[in-house]
């Protein structure tokens, strides 16, 4: 099996370095006031942090957490369930394809009249984007597992639910938590969407109330502090899967 290896500090620092250098050179370049340079925006990010964006930030990540947390437990029941029950995958699959092929962004008016502005529609439309990748990974990779791993539990008597926790779960792990990872994007990218539509709170609303006010620099220190919540994201799920897949990782 493949072995992971995951970027160290070291690597992570220097591409964030290399990629405040890039930023100077396109703002020297440019030479606009529509893009400042990272010495004028992340000052100012830390200066209006504990008064405006932590705020902002805390609702952002709340919505986040809540629509990826459905999306990964629902998701990943569902895969679970049409990767090891033909039955359900039979059933499922058809209302599966049928729906992932629509573009659920265009729902977005139709979500915000059945559920109103706030949390539960924005909550909503991060589960309805991720949780197609996470049900359609997890099932490939559990049907994707050789099936002789299975004889040995069956003959021994093993049932389903031993099945699931000795070798399937294990097995699909990674898959799901790469799915998860994938998914933090696509909600972070949906979250900023939703949040410029009836709310007063939120990254997204910052960045645009910024950007209608044409305080540039507050707009990028939105934009930069929404990048660093998406690193810390993938940083934890990196480490969780350090943690439950120590077998995966490759030695340095």
């Amino acid at each position: 099996m493949k072995k992971i290896k995951h970027p160290s500090g070291i690597e992570i620092f220097g591409t964030f370095i290399f990629l405040l250098l890039l930023w100077k050179g396109a703002s020297v370049l440019i030479g606009l006031p529509i893009l400042p340079p990272p010495e004028i925006v992340i000052p100012k990010m830390i200066q209006i942090f504990p008064d405006d964006l932590k705020i902002h930030l805390g609702y952002s990540c709340g919505r986040v957490l809540l629509g990826m947390g459905i999306a990964a437990l629902v998701g990943a029941v569902m895969g679970y369930l049409m990767g090891m029950f033909p039955k359900f995958n039979w059933i499922l699959s058809p209302l599966l394809y049928f729906t992932y092929p629509i573009p659920k962004v265009a729902l977005l008016p139709a979500v915000m009249l059945l559920c109103g502005l706030g949390l539960l529609s924005k909550t909503l439309m991060i589960v309805l984007i991720v949780i197609f990748q996470i049900i359609l990974t997890v099932r490939d990779a559990v049907q994707s597992l050789p099936t002789e791993n299975f004889y040995l539990l069956r003959a021994l008597g093993a049932n389903p639910w031993q099945i699931f926790r000795e070798i399937v779960f294990p097995a699909s792990l990674p898959s799901l938590l790469t799915a998860i990872r994938l998914g933090l994007g696509t909600a972070i990218s949906i979250l900023f969407f939703t949040e410029t539509y009836g709310t007063s709170y939120g990254i997204g609303y910052f960045i645009m109330d910024a950007w209608m006010r044409m305080n540039y620099p507050e707009m990028y220190a939105g934009i930069f502090l929404l990048s660093l919540c998406g690193f810390f994201f993938f940083f934890m799920v990196d480490q969780l899967e350090k943690i439950t897949c120590r077998w995966q990782q490759s030695p340095r």
